[in-house]
C-alpha cells in the first residue's frame, strides 16, 4: 500500500480520533498533520509492519501526550493554559451532551484522557492501550479508574450545585 492510499483510507478515522483526544478539531488536525509528515518520511519501514495503522495511531497518541510539553516551551509565558478551547455547542441535545462530555474529558490529565479515548472511543483493550502508551495494563486500568472517578465526582458536584441553587431560589420566594 502506498502512503497516499494509507492516508486516504485511514486519515478520516485518525482525524476523528485526534480531535477527540485534543478536544477540538483544529488541534486534532494539527496532530494528524504532524504525524503524517513524520510517517511519510519513514513510510517504507512503517509499511513493512503487520499493522501500519496501529503504529501510526500510536504516533498520534504520542504526539498528543507530548504536545503540551512542546507548547509550554514555545508559548510566551510558558503556561499553555489556553491550549484547550471549548467547542461551540450546537442546539441539538445530543451535540450539547457530547460537548459537555468532551469538556469534562479535557479536564483530565493527558494520560487518563488518552486511556479513556482509546478505550471508549476506539474500543481498544487494556493490553493494546498499554502498548500505545508504553505502560503496563495495570497502569492503564489505574488511569481508567482515576479518570472515571474524577468524571463521577464532577457529575455529582454539578448535580449537588444545581440542587443548592434550586433550594436558594425556593427560599427567596
Amino acid at each position: 500500500m502506498t502512503f497516499e492510499e494509507f492516508a486516504a483510507r485511514h486519515g478520516p478515522s485518525m482525524r476523528r480520533f485526534a480531535a477527540v483526544l485534543a478536544g477540538d478539531v483544529s488541534s486534532g488536525d494539527d496532530i494528524v498533520q504532524e504525524v503524517l509528515l513524520r510517517a511519510h518520511a519513514k513510510w517504507r519501514r512503517i509499511n513493512s509492519l503487520d499493522r501500519p495503522e496501529f503504529y501510526v495511531r500510536k504516533m498520534v497518541v504520542n504526539e498528543f501526550v507530548s504536545a503540551r510539553r512542546r507548547l509550554w516551551r514555545t508559548m510566551p509565558g510558558g503556561r499553555g493554559s489556553d491550549i484547550d478551547q471549548r467547542i461551540t455547542p450546537d442546539h441539538a441535545t445530543s451535540v450539547a451532551d457530547r460537548d459537555a462530555l468532551l469538556e469534562e474529558l479535557r479536564k483530565l490529565p493527558r494520560q487518563q484522557r488518552a486511556v479513556m479515548v482509546l478505550r471508549y472511543f476506539e474500543g481498544f483493550s487494556d493490553t493494546e492501550i498499554a502498548q500505545f502508551l508504553g505502560v503496563t495494563p495495570v497502569t492503564v486500568r489505574g488511569y481508567a479508574t482515576r479518570a472515571l472517578t474524577a468524571l463521577r465526582v464532577t457529575s455529582a458536584n454539578e448535580s449537588t450545585q444545581d440542587g443548592r441553587h434550586q433550594t436558594n431560589a425556593e427560599r427567596s420566594l
